[in-house]
Order: structure tokens, then C-alpha cells, then sequence
């Protein structure tokens, strides 16, 4: 639970999987995808992505992503990353 002092959760999400082609974000098979996690803030968020994507640097097809998952829920709040 979080207090309410706490600063605003800013939902993001970070997975990825091997991609078709280089050219197009069109995954192989979406059941390897990797869901790394959700993270409370871009900051975090994008920390665990360097981490994946550093790992699979030799994999060209390989990519992960940060997806707002905050802004999927409230499209109306301009705030945050």
C-alpha cells in the first residue's frame, strides 16, 4: 500500500520479445514474449530496460519496450513521463 504522501504512481510497463524483421515492431511469437515487469515511475522503468536490453545486445531481433501504461489509464492527465 502507499501512503498518501506518497508522490503519484506513474504506471509503466517494460517488456519485449524478437521481432520479425528490423524493419517492423511484429514479434515472432507472442508467447515468448518477456514481460519484465511494472514499474511505479519512468525512471525505474526505464533502469530495468537498459538491464534487458544490454542482456540481449547481440540479438538484433531482440527489443524491449516502456509502454505509458498510466497514460493508457487516464488519457487526460498531461503529467509525468
Amino acid at each position: 500500500m502507499t501512503n498518501s504522501g506518497d508522490k503519484k504512481q506513474l504506471l509503466h510497463l517494460v517488456f519485449g520479445g524478437e521481432l520479425e524483421s528490423l524493419a517492423d515492431v511484429q514479434f515472432r511469437d507472442l508467447k515468448d514474449l518477456d514481460v519484465v515487469g511494472i514499474f511505479p515511475d519512468y525512471a525505474t522503468a526505464l533502469t530495468a530496460w537498459k538491464s534487458k536490453a544490454q542482456s540481449t545486445v547481440d540479438n538484433a531481433h531482440m527489443r524491449y519496450f516502456i509502454v505509458h501504461m498510466h497514460r493508457l489509464l487516464d488519457p487526460e492527465d498531461k503529467s509525468g513521463k
